[in-house]
């Protein structure tokens, strides 16, 4: 059996119960018109440079947002109340341990102004997620960038070390973008066990869905008892709504009311609440959306594998390869191919950030990186 053969078989039983006939990924999209959608833009481009989840928005959810237009020209609030009720019930916590947001990136936004200090600490990875680094910039904090260690986890001792002794901001990125690694939880979480309260913690869990990896926990375990732990998700990943912009903090009840005073009014869109809604409905959303992500997963690994190309072991739905050559002029050449990949992740500048599209347009990157091995270039 072959790579694709295999990794195919091995779906199968567990697509069976979600298609009905229990047929192959290809034949999922073939039977639900829509879902074909990819990553491959109008031109024929296919773009791998962004996370997002490449099998689109749940059928169920697409009709919600059809059904919702009759409402669009009024102010929020039509669906809010059930979507908290149902989304609370998927995050294990109550409705007023939450706070809805644009996308995650409002959690980071939002965070970074309710916790801003003169001169205050906001310790990080280098590197990692961007967002709540470029929102800093009109704030008052003096960052301070932590390497990752030589497993590319965040270095959670130096990180204790810089923040200790001061009231300080610390991010997390767990699953690490752009690295696509996990930090084991256990360090970190004897450090929220032991630290003040005058220690803000911003846990970005963006891909927490994907991971499947031993070590690793979510952080919504604290909330309860700590209120300087704030914990950010968004749709826009397994739920195939990055688009559509709609996130949420997880946090203690009485963070959550003082995080409220910095979010945009109005949120979510009318459209955003319906799509966000009928997915947490669609029982089997999640498990599409891994089964896709993995077999996209494995192609990839195939084909570093046979160009000995090294990679990391990623819980997400995008991985880090080394390149051989300049990364710039790989991008270049890429782009020239119709394909799209990573942009500059410093230091980290002889690997290139690749994320996944659907089986078939990870089939087309594949045959154009053999190609440019043919050539010389990688």
């Amino acid at each position: 059996m072959d790579r694709r053969g295999f990794v195919t078989a091995g779906m199968a039983a567990g697509l069976a119960g979600i298609t009905g006939a229990g047929g192959t990924v290809h034949s999922l999209f073939s039977r639900v018109p829509g879902w074909a959608t990819g990553k491959t833009l109008e031109d024929g481009t296919i773009r791998l440079s962004s996370n997002e989840n490449a099998i689109g928005l749940s059928p169920a959810a697409r009709q919600a947002v059809v059904d919702s237009l009759d409402i669009a020209n009024r102010y929020p609030g039509s669906h809010r109340g059930e979507l908290m009720e149902q989304l609370a019930a998927y995050a294990g916590v109550k409705p007023e341990n939450l706070v809805l947001t644009n996308g995650s990136t409002e959690v980071l936004q939002v965070a970074a102004q309710a916790y801003r200090g003169p001169n205050k600490p906001l310790v990080l990875a280098e590197p990692t997620f961007e967002d709540i680094g470029d929102y800093q910039q009109t704030e008052s904090y003096h960052v301070i960038a932590v390497p990752l260690t030589s497993k590319h986890e965040h270095d959670v001792a130096r990180m204790r070390e810089e923040a200790s002794g001061r009231p300080s901001v610390v991010y997390f990125c767990n699953p690490n973008n752009p690295t696509g690694t996990i930090t084991n939880t256990a360090a970190i979480d004897e450090w929220i066990a032991e630290a003040p309260e005058t220690t803000t913690f911003i846990m970005d869990e963006a891909y927490f869905e994907y991971v499947s990896a031993p070590g690793f926990e979510s952080a919504v375990k604290w909330v309860e008892q700590k209120p300087n732990v704030v914990v950010a998700r968004t749709f826009s990943k397994i739920f195939a709504m990055a688009g559509m912009r709609l996130g949420y903090s997880i946090s203690h009840p009485d963070t959550a009311d003082y995080l409220r005073q910095f979010v945009v009014q109005n949120c979510p869109n009318e459209l955003a609440a319906a799509a966000g809604l009928a997915s947490l409905q669609d029982s089997g959303l999640i498990d599409r959306s891994v089964a896709v992500n993995d077999e996209s997963k494995a192609i990839v690994h195939a084909t570093l594998d046979e160009l000995d190309l090294e990679y990391l072991p990623t819980e997400a739905n995008f991985m880090m390869h080394r390149i051989n050559g300049d990364l710039t002029e790989y991008q270049q050449r890429m782009r020239e191919a119709g394909l799209l990949v990573g942009r500059h992740f410093p230091p980290m500048l002889e690997w290139n950030r690749l994320s996944f599209g659907l089986p078939n347009e990870m089939d087309r990157w594949a045959s154009t990186l053999k190609d440019f091995r043919r050539k010389g270039w990688i």
